[in-house]
């Protein structure tokens, strides 16, 4: 797997990967796209999410929407890393269980998500859920 990252202007990056697809990013807090770390965040949150809604599909759960809500904590020296990572999973759908919910983020947890397991060897995740009952 290869990508480039190219300065664009002032603090405004531009990452390409190999599948030639895009991604801005900003180095000035976010300004004008999101920064490097919260795109970490945000890749932690997509491979999990992918991971929670495949599992749940093959378990024959009826979802109709999954959301991960991302919260981290970084450490005020330099370099700036994540100390800890909470995801909130919230899955809607139609009687779905939730010892199935619990068990499709345990498993990308512990063993599907490339993202969280790297991630883990530096960094506290934790991970709880809902299931909120489609209307």
């Amino acid at each position: 797997m290869k990508a480039t990252v190219k300065w664009v202007d002032n603090e405004l990056f531009l990452g390409t990967s190999e599948s030639g697809h895009c991604v801005a990013m900003d180095a000035n807090g976010g300004e004008t796209a999101p920064s490097p770390m919260e795109n970490v965040l945000m890749s932690l949150g997509g491979c999990s999410s992918v991971d929670v809604v495949s599992i749940l599909q093959k378990a024959r759960q009826k979802i109709t929407a999954c959301r991960v809500e991302l919260s981290g904590t970084r450490v005020d020296s330099v370099p700036r890393v994540f100390s800890d990572i909470h995801l909130h999973f919230v899955v809607t759908g139609y009687d779905v269980a939730e010892k199935h919910v619990e068990r499709a983020v345990a498993l990308s947890a512990d063993k599907y998500c490339s993202v969280a397991l790297m991630l883990d060897k530096a960094v506290n995740i934790t991970h709880d859920f809902e299931v909120v009952a489609a209307e």
